[in-house]
This record gives C-alpha cells, sequence and structure tokens, in this order.
C-alpha cells in the first residue's frame, strides 16, 4: 500500500507539474520566436529604408551606407541581408554573390507585389533552419524592390531548449521533495496500518492475546484498532469460556455415565434371560456414549490447539504408538510393520501426533480382518514429511472417500463416532499439513498425513 500511495502523490504532483510548466513552456517559446520575428521585421525595414533612395534612381550599384549597414548586420547578429530590384535580380546579398535572380522565391515575390511576408523555413544548404522575414522598398505607392533579412533560429532553439531543461531540473526538485513528503505521509498511513495487519493475522493463527497499536496513524486507522482491539479481547473471552465448558463437560459427563455403565453391568445378575440381550445393547449404548464424549472433547481440544510445534521424530513416536496397541495387535492376530527411517524429523505439538496416530491405528484396526497387517510408512517428499497408514480391510468407495474426513460420519452403523478421522484432520491442519485417503475397493485404505519439515533440520541441510 505504500507503494501505491507514494505512486498517487507523485502522479498528482506530476499532473500539477505538466499542467504549470507545459503551457508555461510553450509560451516562452511563442514569446521568444515572436520577439525574434518582431526584432527582424525592424532590421528589415531599417535596412529598406536605408536602400530606398538608390533603389528608386535604380542606381547599379549599392550605395555605401547600404552595403556598411548591411554588413554589419550580417556580422553582428549573424544574419543575411538580400536587397533586390523590381525584377528581383539581387543588387545586394551578405551570403553570395549578388546578379542572382529571386524573383521566384516566394517571399520575395510577395514582397515585390507590395506585401510583407515572414515565417521560418529548412536550408538544405546550411543544414539548419532559417527565419525569415521580406518586406518591400516603395516609395510613393510604387515598388521599387525589396529587402529580405533572414536570421539562424539556433540562438532561438538553444534559448528555448535551455529554458525546457530549467523547467525539468524545477520539476525533477519538486518529485523529489514530493516523494520525501510522500514517503513520510504515507508511513503515517501504511505503519498502524502493518502493525494492524500483523496482530490480525497473530490472531488467525490463534494467538488471542495480540493487539494493535491505537496511538499512531490518522483517526479513522486508529478507531480501527481499537474496534479489533475490542473483537479480539471479546473473541479471547469466548474462547476461554468454551475450554472451561470443556473441561467441566468432561468432568460432569464422564461421571454419570461411570456410574450408568457400572448400574447397568450389576444389573446383569438380575436381568431374566430374555433381557440380557437387552442389557448388552444398553451397555454397548453406553459404551458408545462414553467414547463419542472422549472423541468431542478431543476434537474440541484439535480446533483449540496453539501453533507452538516442536521438533518430533517420527520414528519414535510410531514405534512409541506401536507399543502401545501391541497387546491388540496380539489379540487380532494383526501385524504391525514399521517403515518409518530413523532420524525422520516433522514438526508437531507435543501429544498432538500421538493423538493422530491413536485415530489412524484404530481406524486400521477395526478395518482389518483377523491376520491382517496394518503398515505405517513415512518418507521425506519435497515439501513435507509423509506418514502413510495401510490397513488391508475393505476400502472405501470414491464417495466414502469423499466423506471420511466429515465430523460424525461413518462408514456402518457399529463402526465408532465418526470423529477419528476428523479429529486426524483437524490437528494435521493445525500444524500447517494436510491429509488425504486412498482406497481400492476390497484391497485396503492408506490414510496419508503431510507434516512441515523441523526447521532447524532444514537450516542444517
Amino acid at each position: 500500500m505504500r507503494r501505491q500511495l507514494l505512486a498517487t502523490y507523485l502522479v498528482l504532483a506530476l499532473a500539477v507539474l505538466a499542467a504549470l510548466e507545459i503551457p508555461l513552456g510553450i509560451t516562452y517559446a511563442r514569446s521568444q520566436k515572436t520577439d525574434l520575428e518582431n526584432r527582424i521585421r525592424l532590421d528589415a525595414l531599417t535596412i529598406a529604408t536605408v536602400a530606398e533612395d538608390g533603389l528608386e534612381r535604380q542606381v547599379a550599384r549599392p550605395a555605401r551606407a547600404l552595403m556598411s549597414t548591411a554588413a554589419a548586420y550580417a556580422k553582428s547578429p549573424g544574419g543575411r541581408v538580400v536587397v533586390v530590384d523590381g525584377r528581383g535580380i539581387s543588387l545586394l546579398d551578405t551570403g553570395s554573390r549578388t546578379g542572382r535572380r529571386f524573383a521566384s522565391r516566394p517571399e520575395i515575390g510577395s514582397a515585390l507585389r507590395g506585401q510583407t511576408s515572414s515565417g521560418t523555413r529548412h536550408s538544405s544548404t546550411l543544414g539548419m533552419d532559417l527565419m525569415y522575414v521580406a518586406v518591400p522598398v516603395a516609395s510613393s505607392g510604387k515598388v521599387h524592390g525589396a529587402v529580405r533579412v533572414t536570421y539562424p533560429t539556433s540562438a532561438l532553439d538553444r534559448r528555448v531548449r535551455r529554458y525546457w531543461l530549467v523547467l525539468a531540473a524545477i520539476a525533477a526538485v519538486v518529485l523529489a521533495v514530493a516523494a520525501v513528503v510522500g514517503v513520510r505521509l504515507s508511513r503515517t498511513v501504511t505503519a498502524p496500518l502493518a502493525d494492524l495487519e500483523d496482530a490480525t493475522k497473530a490472531a488467525g493463527e490463534g494467538d488471542l492475546t495480540a493487539r494493535a497499536a491505537v496511538d499512531a496513524g490518522p483517526p479513522e486507522i486508529r478507531a480501527l484498532s481499537a474496534r479489533f482491539n475490542e473483537m479480539v479481547a471479546r473473541l479471547d473471552v469466548l474462547v476461554r469460556s468454551q475450554q472451561k465448558f470443556v473441561a467441566d463437560a468432561s468432568h460432569q459427563l464422564r461421571t454419570p455415565l461411570t456410574a450408568l455403565q457400572l448400574r447397568l453391568e450389576n444389573l446383569g445378575r438380575d436381568v431374566r434371560p430374555g433381557g440380557a440381550g437387552q442389557l448388552d445393547g444398553a451397555l454397548a449404548e453406553v459404551t458408545r456414549l462414553g467414547g463419542l464424549v472422549d472423541g468431542l472433547l478431543s476434537l474440541a481440544r484439535a480446533d483449540a490447539i496453539e501453533a507452538s510445534p516442536v521438533s518430533v521424530d517420527l520414528h519414535d513416536a510410531v514405534r512409541s504408538r506401536f507399543a502401545a496397541w501391541a497387546a491388540r495387535a496380539e489379540m487380532t492376530d494383526v501385524t504391525l510393520e514399521l517403515e518409518v527411517p530413523s532420524g525422520l524429523r516433522a514438526e508437531a505439538t507435543p501429544g498432538s501426533l500421538d493423538q493422530v496416530l491413536d485415530n489412524l491405528l484404530a481406524n486400521a484396526f477395526a478395518a482389518s480382518p483377523q491376520g491382517g497387517r496394518i503398515s505405517v510408512r513415512g518418507l521425506r517428499a519435497e515439501r513435507f514429511v509423509e506418514l502413510h497408514v495401510a490397513d488391508e480391510g475393505p476400502g472405501l468407495t470414491a464417495e466414502q472417500r469423499a466423506r471420511a474426513f466429515d465430523r460424525f460420519w461413518r462408514e456402518g452403523p457399529s463402526s465408532g463416532t465418526g470423529l477419528g478421522l476428523a479429529i486426524v484432520r483437524h490437528m494435521t491442519e493445525a500444524h500447517g499439513g494436510s491429509v488425504s485417503a486412498s482406497s481400492v475397493h476390497g484391497r485396503g485404505t492408506t490414510v496419508s498425513i503431510f507434516l512441515p519439515f523441523d526447521r532447524r533440520e532444514q537450516i542444517s541441510l
């Protein structure tokens, strides 16, 4: 935004300078040209006055006064003087020999007809632009000849060019000053906005203690920062209230569920044989309700994970979870295979990777047949560390894979709470990673999680 503001200031300054200096430069050039033309016209009239007597008497040789005047003019300003008689034949030419016919020249022809003409033309012989003025030499209403004075415009062009350079230098100085002032003004606007952006980013990443400065910038930005701080403060209160509610719910729900399960189990001795099935169903529902409560609490914690990752050795983490699931593997005759290279490290929050692996292994055990195999394979890809948990279960269809990470979605009526993969997705994404599932129907499912590299490992590489 700072660049856009600075560009706006400079464009406005440039527009003002252009509106002022371009007309000024054009006006100066026109006035200089007009002044030069008027001076040349006055000189031509002066020379015509000197030449009038000789042309009227049709003398063959110009008077000495006319020759000295023309020579002085040609020497001092650097112009050229041509005096012709009534037939257009030159009697005096400071730039060439006399006796040449000039009647075919438009300006000489106009002057011999009694009209004064002026203008600018390019001389291919001299390779420059010339300003000319041709005036008739007449007396008593009769034209006796003409005088043409030409003057190179190089001096005029130099003055005009010098004036444009001065205007350009003034514009450059003004733009430089405008740039310095613009930088300072833009900083007064963008610095508070940058601080607000940093606070917003921190709050978006879970740091609800982030606050924006309210004592800098224009009043509108200070008001916006104050409103943002109020919003984040209220959000922090709401989140803390939710976390407190989760902790209270954990305590209040687990106790009655445990008591209900114990009472139902104690009723087993008093239930008639015909009601044993109903009692077992009730116990199963209580167990499922307990798992659902635990899953909801885990999901709530996953949503509230703070971004404070640590370096985790994936080989050690998977091996630890295999040890925890070894009893179930032995009970179900399922083989656990570890294919994670030693020293492979990723970034994760403490304990979260264990919960992710537990949920993936729980789903894999639920899908694996008796005597099946569960493998966990780890590798380092281009941008992430990958973990692939594969089972040999029935697999998932394309529609099932599309919904596998939705909350409360279950593959069948008795396949858990439907929160395991949702927890996996939330915890993985909270670490800056991602998760996906691939499956061949009838041949098993592979869930892949992608975690960021350990930054210290990246630096050492």
